[in-house]
């Protein structure tokens, strides 16, 4: 049986599209979207097409997906919907949070089927990643909690959505911070000292400390000259949690502006369903065609990709590569998502494709493509050489920072971080 709310949000045939321009504080209607025969399409409000011809600002959400043009804007093919539109949906723990909030203890585990995208969009939270929000009316825009949530809070919300019970009225407020922002895992927004950070939390069904975890890849990340977002480890209820800055937010004298963001996902032109083609050569592609200082972007990005491997991080599919976007030219977000992935034998593969069809996770298959990233094999190994040493030298003094335990670090060490095969050239 579905909920009065539910069958309301559902009844919606239309949802407006708002966007924070570069370094506006506040944001504006861009456009509408529609539904058409099981597919969303978006199109622009005369009114912000208008901004152009007043020579006001005014910057598509983007290119070549969603240029400034009037009328319905047809879709690439295979896409349901606009990828750029779509980044700015709630994955798996911000849909579940939702089903939770409109179905409560109804709700099938797992099941989404009765909830539109629709549904997800005006359901989640208005500080999402990006600079676009999602709204019933074109003319008055009224964001969706704003207030900051306690960690505390945030901990004692997840353990419940985990046990599946119900939450009382507070920590339903508080949990629904976490529901505009991307992935699997839980994940709220928390705001201190003119900052504003994804606080990531652990599960009890986790086999590792996967928070914890992934703080010392981001800060080994950091160490071995990736652009990499700041991160500190605190803890509540006893659990810890990783708080990572946000780098799409930046604080001003007004409020808050918002970059705009677009995930390798859409640059690349694919869905959830075409993500298995999804390949770094393709991306590197794209970078050297349209992204500002391809050079240096090239090699950060296959920079990325070889301590991926290192650490152990097979889950760098495309929507954990991300560019920012502002109206003319892409540039590369610092990396986010950086987690090792539990293993247990030795051979193991990245969720892109690295070389052709090959994505073995070791340094042979990154060799196959350096050319691709304007290196050669000299350059590329130097790139090996470096970030094995800064691995090595600092693993210790980083374990010491997260407080893993000696067996904890048995687990990482050999296993996710510098495992036999990755480290392999030949």
């Amino acid at each position: 049986m579905i909920s009065k709310n539910l069958k309301s949000d559902q009844l919606n045939t239309e949802v407006f599209v708002w966007i924070w321009l570069p370094d506006e504080t506040t944001p504006v209607v861009a456009g509408r979207l529609t539904k058409n025969k099981g597919r969303i399409y978006f199109n622009y409000g005369r009114s912000y097409l208008e901004r152009i011809r007043e020579n006001q600002p005014c910057i598509s959400i983007y290119e070549p997906e969603l240029p400034l043009n009037y009328g319905i804007l047809p879709l690439a093919e295979g896409l349901d919907m606009p990828g750029s539109i779509r980044d700015a949906s709630p994955d798996a723990w911000g849909r579940k949070v939702i089903i939770k909030k409109l179905l409560g203890c109804q709700a099938p585990e797992g099941d989404t089927s009765d909830l539109s995208e629709f549904t997800y969009l005006l359901e989640s939270g208005s500080d999402r990643i990006g600079a676009l929000d999602f709204q019933k009316s074109p003319t008055e825009y009224e964001p969706r909690l704003l207030k900051n949530a306690r960690i505390e809070e945030l901990s004692e919300s997840i353990n419940r959505v985990e046990e599946g019970k119900p939450l009382t009225p507070d920590l339903d407020q508080a949990l629904f911070h976490g529901t505009s922002i991307g992935g699997a895992r839980p994940k709220a927004l928390i705001e201190e000292e003119n900052k504003k950070f994804i606080g990531k939390f652990s599960l009890s069904s986790d086999l590792n400390n996967m928070v914890k975890s992934e703080y010392v890849a981001m800060r080994l990340a950091s160490l071995a000259g990736l652009d990499v977002s700041p991160v500190k480890l605190v803890k509540s209820a006893k659990k810890d949690v990783l708080l990572v800055e946000r780098f799409d937010r930046k604080k001003k004298q007004t409020g808050w502006s918002r970059h705009a963001m677009v995930s390798a996902l859409t640059i690349l032109g694919l869905d959830e369903m075409m993500a298995r083609y999804c390949s770094y050569e393709d991306l590197a592609e794209i970078i050297r065609n349209r992204f500002e200082f391809p050079k240096k972007t090239l090699r950060e990005l296959f920079s990325r990709l070889v301590f991926n491997i290192l650490c152990g991080n097979t889950d760098d599919h495309a929507r954990n590569h991300a560019a920012f976007w502002d109206g003319k030219n892409l540039s590369l977000t610092p990396a986010y998502d950086i987690c090792p992935q539990i293993r247990s034998g030795n051979e193991a593969t990245q969720a892109m494709l690295i070389a052709g069809n090959n994505n073995l996770s070791k340094l042979s298959t990154c060799l196959l493509v350096a050319d691709k990233f304007c290196l050669n094999d000299d350059e590329a190994n130097d790139i090996f050489d470096n970030m094995i040493e800064i691995i090595e030298q600092n693993w210790n003094d980083v374990c010491d920072e997260a407080e893993l335990s000696r067996d904890e670090r048995k687990l990482l060490w050999g296993r996710q971080f510098l495992n036999p095969f990755s480290i392999q050239r030949i």
